[in-house]
């Protein structure tokens, strides 16, 4: 059992790590088209029909019985969840600060599957009740900070969207161990399909209101835009399936608040690349959310 939590662990870490270079990626990709819903939807769409082109291959070469009933239709709400929380996540990422709109939904998205795990198992025990609310605190650390003050309206906005990718992501993580069961591959891959679908019809929505020559510039991707979604692909991608391994060899509450980490590889590669050092304040709450993050997982 000690051995099986600890592979849970390590997996969930390691998914942590990946996402985040995924998560720069894609935010660096919206930046270099132009920063827009538009697109954010783009950059989502394209990496994501890179990544079910893949996974269906290799679903095929390995044979996978593609999945039916309730475990499909968790994928796909997994996916509508992801595709959703992504688009604002991105748009966040390319508009304000890359570590406190990563920290903030993250610490989020550990908190709703964890929750969840509470109600249907019951109190986890003082010491991650204490996690909880040490989290809270970061949350508002990070948020209230100088630089977001300072942004205005803009900071707000920025605000409110990591928030509500940080809920889209906790369904997500829920979603995902749900259709856990029907394997590694296919439910990582019909995820896409719900994606997919649901950032289409925003796209479609927005071109329709939108005159045809005033939108097609900006629908437009170009060449570091493209190059920063493929990589996003790849990084994203991997991430998701090692946290799918991570909750099939574990409990959830476990894999979703240590892949929660996330963050961290993004606020290092957002101040190695771009110099975006966080502010003191803000220094404390990130370096506080890691204490919440390691008090609810022990």
């Amino acid at each position: 059992m000690n051995g099986l939590l600890r592979g849970n662990a390590l997996l969930a870490l390691a998914a942590a790590a990946v996402w985040g270079g995924g998560d720069f990626s894609g935010g660096m990709g919206v930046k270099a088209a132009g920063g827009s819903v538009r697109a954010a939807l783009r950059v989502v769409m394209l990496s994501h029909v890179t990544s079910f082109a893949v996974l269906v291959a290799i679903a095929r070469v390995r044979g996978d019985v593609f999945p039916h009933g309730a475990l499909l239709a968790w994928a796909l709400a997994a996916g509508v969840a992801a595709g959703l929380s992504l688009t604002c996540f991105y748009i966040a990422l390319s508009r304000g600060a890359m570590g406190a709109s990563a920290a903030v939904s993250g610490l989020l998205a550990a908190a709703i599957p964890a929750a969840l795990t509470m109600v249907l198992e019951g109190s986890p025990g003082m010491r991650p009740l204490l996690g909880f609310a040490v989290a809270g605190l970061a949350i508002w650390l990070i948020a209230a900070g100088p630089a977001s003050a300072a942004a205005g309206d803009r900071g707000r906005e920025t605000a409110v969207l990591a928030t509500i990718a940080g809920v889209g992501f906790g369904c997500y993580f829920v979603a995902l161990k749900m259709a856990g069961p029907a394997g590694l591959v296919w439910p990582m891959a019909t995820t896409r399909i719900g994606s997919l679908i649901v950032c289409s019809l925003m796209f479609l929505g927005l071109r329709l209101s939108e005159g045809k020559s005033e939108a097609d510039s900006e629908f437009r991707l170009n060449r570091r835009a493209v190059g920063w979604a493929l990589a996003t692909a790849l990084l994203d991608t991997s991430g998701n399936l090692l946290f799918l391994a991570a909750t099939r060899a574990g409990r959830l509450d476990v894999a979703s608040v240590l892949a929660s980490l996330y963050p961290a590889s993004t606020i290092l590669l957002a101040a190695l690349a771009l110099g975006e050092w966080p502010s003191r304040r803000q220094a404390i709450g990130m370096a506080t959310a890691v204490i919440a993050v390691v008090l609810i997982a022990m």
